[in-house]
């Protein structure tokens, strides 16, 4: 039975709101319908009986009306015809005569209309009476003739005065009985329409209560579900995405019901995977840096290490197998520093995270410098088998930074900090690993320091540029300089090239200074304009400059405010710099040949260029790195090296200087060797100010000599 009742509320559609909606608004249609037809229809029916009694029950109440005064005047009649003489008696005749026949044509009318048992039995009196009359009157007409007025008068009152009295008598009788029944008839319509009334108030009574309980129905189908819906969604917006709705048996909120129930699972998938990416390594799996400082800062303990590691040569592998191998390379490095973690026997698992690139780090609880040591030889150890990549194996090694607290307890980012800095101080000396110390925190502050001072040096011209002479070999003659900066501090006195030149290389501001030096060169050459024509200045151009699209621009721009002939400034590219993007950098290359400038390579023969792309360099000038010239006099292969590096730039259509020349013997070795000019020591030290003012003016005079 319950099974059928589902079957028929599933066939019906039942559970929908729809559904329900409308039978419910069909079923106070029909019964408001039904109220309003059944007082029309009953007010149909009464006017067709009330026709049907204007038709019988009035007519016979007119019948009878007239049968008595029909009945009234044929007495008056008769009793005209009796008293009045022979002569006009025929007249009186037919006037009783057709009084009779009329009252006898009602009779017979109200036989026909008549259907009430009660009143056909006072028209069977009423005929009775009638038949009376009719004989006592021919009886008296006969009398009237026979013996005269007297004895019919007589006759008249002894015998059809009663007779018509009774007829009279018992029309009134039957009137006054068709006047009840009217009256009946008129307090039955009373009564139907009273019950009428009665039934359509029921039905109305009915039709509100209906209404009300179809609307509670439908109230506590729809309206509790989407409540529940509502509950389920606002848990749902705090993050519960475990809160599933329950089924409603109404079809369209359990269809809404579904849908959050999918939305929130479908969030909770999402929000896992967002808090995946936010907090874990997609390439490794490992915790990320964000997840380590939220689950570790501000649990600041004592004898806390930290080991920060990067996996060496990661670039290089990058360039050289792919991306894909170093990925190969990070996830298999990740896998065994997960295993050497799982081997650990402290009480406390160190806590593995992956930082950018190739850096991973370690966080240890309640160790010391030896467990730390001991660590790291074990990483070392699993870091001995090559990785295997496709075709290729590959070395890997890492890089360490240690730091550690001591009693003093450290924030983690401080302890994060202090692995940094040792890190990049094992990178700076080329070592596989290096300790926290206070001096390299000195250091690094002192580098955060030179970073705002570097700026306030150009505003404040604490930077000057240093020129050092070129010498052609065969001559002697002075053609030019090379600009070198350096930095008077007005608190820390001298501070080398050496030092913050590396400085601005690595953070951007190389730039600021080469416009400097630029901007430096070009004013002096348009001062010596007059005095020392024909002078050059180089410049050194950094790598930083040459991926910059706008610097030659800037160049032409700064020559055409001082309206300087470009021949007078060169440019000087080191050979790393060039073949660090040799495509981009030939390009620019060629734009700053095309305002004017000659080029020339520094430090030729230390870096990796290749010969196919130095017959495409738009160079005018190689420059011997001192490397080479230092002993020459005394190193024949070093000398076969130069010799041949020389005849190659001639060969290449290029002059070739040496610089770093400290001896005669030196510079006669080159010049016998054929190398065209030099730079050096021996010819001078850079100079400034009134140094380079003596040695201009000799350079004047020797001239004018």
């Amino acid at each position: 039975m319950s099974n059928s009742f589902h079957r028929l509320i599933q066939l019906l559609r039942l559970r929908r709101v729809g559904m329900r909606l409308a039978l419910s608004y069909a079923l106070l249609l029909i019964l408001f319908s039904i109220v309003l037809l059944l007082p029309i229809s009953q007010i149909r029916n009464m006017t067709a009986r009330n026709e049907q009694f204007a038709r019988k029950e009035v007519q016979s109440l007119l019948y009878v009306q007239e049968l008595s005064v029909a009945t009234e005047n044929v007495g008056r009649a008769l009793l005209q015809f009796l008293t009045v003489p022979y002569e006009q008696r025929v007249p009186e005749y037919t006037i009783v005569d057709e009084k009779n026949r009329r009252i006898d044509q009602l009779i017979s009318d109200l036989e026909a209309s008549l259907s009430d048992d009660e009143q056909l039995n006072s028209l069977k009196l009423l005929k009775q009476k009638r038949a009376i009359y009719q004989q006592h009157y021919l009886d008296t007409v006969n009398q009237l003739e026979d013996e005269g007025q007297d004895a019919a008068k007589t006759s008249f009152s002894t015998r059809v005065k009663p007779a018509l009295d009774a007829l009279l008598e018992q029309s009134k009788i039957f009137l006054k009985r068709e006047q009840e029944l009217i009256q009946a008839h008129q307090a039955e319509a009373q009564m139907e329409l009273e019950k009428t009334g009665t039934m359509v108030a029921m039905l109305s009574v009915f039709g509100v209560i209906l209404a009300a309980l179809l609307a509670w129905l439908t109230t506590r189908s729809v309206v509790r579900p989407l409540a529940r819906l509502e509950t389920s969604a606002l848990q749902i917006a705090k993050g519960d995405y475990q809160t599933r709705f329950i089924p409603s048996k109404t079809e369209e909120v359990a269809r809404v019901g579904e849908a959050l129930n999918t939305m929130a699972e479908a969030i909770s998938i999402r929000e896992q995977t967002v808090e995946r990416l936010a907090y874990y390594d997609s390439l490794t799996g490992l915790p990320n840096r964000t997840l380590l400082l939220k689950t570790h800062e501000g649990q600041g303990l004592p004898h806390q290490g930290f080991i920060l590691m990067d996996l060496a040569r990661l670039k290089v592998i990058n360039e050289t197998l792919g991306f894909d191998t170093g990925d190969t390379v990070i996830s298999d490095v990740a896998l065994r520093l997960k295993t050497v973690i799982s081997k650990n026997t402290a009480s406390q698992t160190p806590w593995l995270a992956r930082l950018a690139g190739g850096a991973f780090a370690i966080l240890c609880h309640d160790v010391s410098k030896a467990a730390l040591e001991d660590l790291h030889q074990r990483i070392d150890a699993a870091m001995d088998e090559p990785v295997r990549c496709g075709q290729h194996s590959v070395d890997v090694s890492l890089v360490y930074g240690f730091a550690i607290t001591a009693a003093a307890p450290l924030p983690l980012m401080t302890l994060i900090r202090n692995a940094e800095v040792a890190l990049y101080a094992a990178k700076r000396s080329a070592n596989s690993s290096a300790w926290y110390t206070d001096a390299q925190e000195a250091s690094r502050l002192t580098h955060l320091s030179l970073l705002s001072d570097l700026r306030s040096a150009v505003r404040g011209s604490e930077l000057q540029m240093w020129l050092q002479p070129k010498l052609y070999l065969q001559s002697g003659k002075a053609y030019g300089f090379e600009a070198l900066v350096r930095w008077q501090h007005p608190v820390r006195g001298f501070i080398s090239p050496a030092e913050f030149v590396p400085f601005a290389e690595r953070t951007g501001y190389i730039s600021m200074l080469t416009m400097w030096m630029l901007e430096q060169a070009i004013v002096t050459l348009k001062n010596w304009q007059d005095k020392y024509p024909g002078q050059t200045i180089a410049v050194n151009v950094s790598t930083h400059d040459l991926r910059d699209t706008s610097f030659p621009d800037q160049i032409a721009a700064l020559l055409r405010q001082y309206e300087l002939n470009p021949k007078l400034l060169k440019l000087e590219i080191t050979e790393s710099g060039i073949m660090e993007d040799p495509g981009s950098t030939i390009e620019l290359l060629n734009r700053l040949r095309a305002i004017g400038l000659d080029l020339s390579i520094d430090d030729f023969g230390t870096g990796y260029s290749s010969l196919s792309y130095l017959q495409r360099l738009p160079v005018s000038e190689l420059k011997i790195d001192r490397s080479f010239v230092i002993d020459i006099d005394q190193l024949p292969a070093t000398q076969g090296l130069v010799k041949a590096i020389i005849e190659m730039g001639h060969g290449l259509g290029l002059s070739v200087i040496a610089e770093g020349i400290e001896t005669a013997a030196e510079r006669e070795c080159l010049r016998q060797l054929g190398c065209d000019s030099m730079q050096g020591y021996f010819a001078s030290k850079p100079l400034y100010g009134e140094g380079l003012q003596k040695w201009l003016d000799a350079l004047a005079s020797h001239a004018a000599d």
